[in-house]
């Protein structure tokens, strides 16, 4: 059977039967302006991306007012409820305004022997934090399809192993990063010694593969059985079924995960960076602001915004890919 057949026929699985009439809400649909419908659906999807954005930033800006709002109504002391709190307190120490935040980005660092200001120096943590999430990202994604496409092949792969891969998240990282640390020391692959930050980018991997295998497995098996079949009369390999039909199927399911697995691994690197204390990153800033943040907080604030700023990177990042592989394979619900 030759490609372009297996291809007619798993687009024909997947998108499933034609109707002669166009679904309610498709962008390729009739359109009064008489656009192509290629072009109607690119002004849907910059609507949709315009939207999107405004509504982070009206997110945003709430944000700011709800904090400056519970700062200018809110107990010094704090909020307690039952003896319990609840509520941070309001005092400039604990909870500075927005303002001071943003303008401490601008002040100089005096404990370092340059002249950078804290902004410099949270950018350049941004920095190496994100190659460290990117370089776990990728590893994680990869071993999480590379697992999913296994027990997807073997169902004795699946049963054996996907309870492990569940059981392995509920390991404490605070616990597991120093494990992985130590023994990343002991190691020498050929001439290149084992660095720090390698460690730190196992562990983003280690939380970043679960919901990607997770995912992943799901859409593999998401088919119905009417198409595998069908795909058997034309005697395509198991090969040519995961290429022309599963993959595609398993889109709508993996990007998802991949948003999971991006969020997953910036969490698993800033956490291992002040679990290990590697330098050079977001966790250490966080280490070092730290010990002031007793009398004043807003560099230790300056660097959680520093590490939430990763996290939009990655979510951008997911997002360029997610619209790359829907050109690509097209969205399948």
């Amino acid at each position: 059977m030759t490609d372009a057949a297996l291809s007619t026929a798993a687009a024909a699985t997947v998108a499933g039967p034609a109707t002669g009439a166009t679904p309610t809400g498709d962008p390729a649909g009739p359109d009064p302006l008489g656009l192509p419908p290629r072009r109607q659906a690119a002004g849907v999807a910059a609507r949709d991306r315009l939207r999107r954005g405004v509504l982070a930033l009206v997110a945003l800006v709430l944000l700011c007012a709800v904090w400056e709002g519970y700062k200018a109504v809110g107990s010094p002391q704090g909020t307690r409820l039952w003896g319990a709190p609840v509520l941070p307190r309001t005092t400039d120490a604990a909870m500075p305004h927005v303002w001071s935040v943003l303008a401490e980005l601008g002040r100089p660092e005096l404990s370092l022997r340059d002249d950078r200001t804290v902004g410099e120096s949270v950018l350049r943590g941004m920095w190496f934090s994100l190659r460290v999430a990117l370089a776990g990202f990728g590893v994680g994604v990869g071993v999480g399809v590379l697992l999913a496409v296994a027990m997807a092949r073997l169902r004795v792969l699946e049963r054996g192993l996907l309870p492990y891969v569940i059981a392995s998240q509920t390991i404490p990282l605070v616990a597991l990063a120093p494990l992985v640390a130590g023994w990343g020391g002991r190691l020498h692959l050929g001439g290149l010694a084992w660095q720090r930050w390698m460690s730190v980018a196992l562990i983003a991997a280690y939380l970043a593969f679960f919901p990607v295998a997770v995912g992943m497995l799901r859409g593999l098996q998401a088919p119905a059985a009417e198409s595998v079949e069908l795909m058997r009369s034309y005697a395509a390999s198991w090969w040519q079924t995961l290429i022309r039909l599963r993959l595609p199927a398993s889109v709508p399911y993996l990007m998802p995960a991949l948003r999971l697995a991006a969020a997953s691994a910036v969490i698993g690197t800033v956490v291992a960076e002040i679990s290990t204390g590697t330098r050079g990153g977001v966790g250490r800033l966080i280490i070092d602001y730290s010990m002031s943040a007793s009398s004043d907080a807003t560099r230790l604030y300056d660097a959680v915004l520093g590490a939430a700023a990763i996290g939009l990177v990655m979510a951008a990042a997911v997002a360029l890919l997610e619209a790359a592989v829907g050109r690509r394979w097209g969205r399948h619900a």
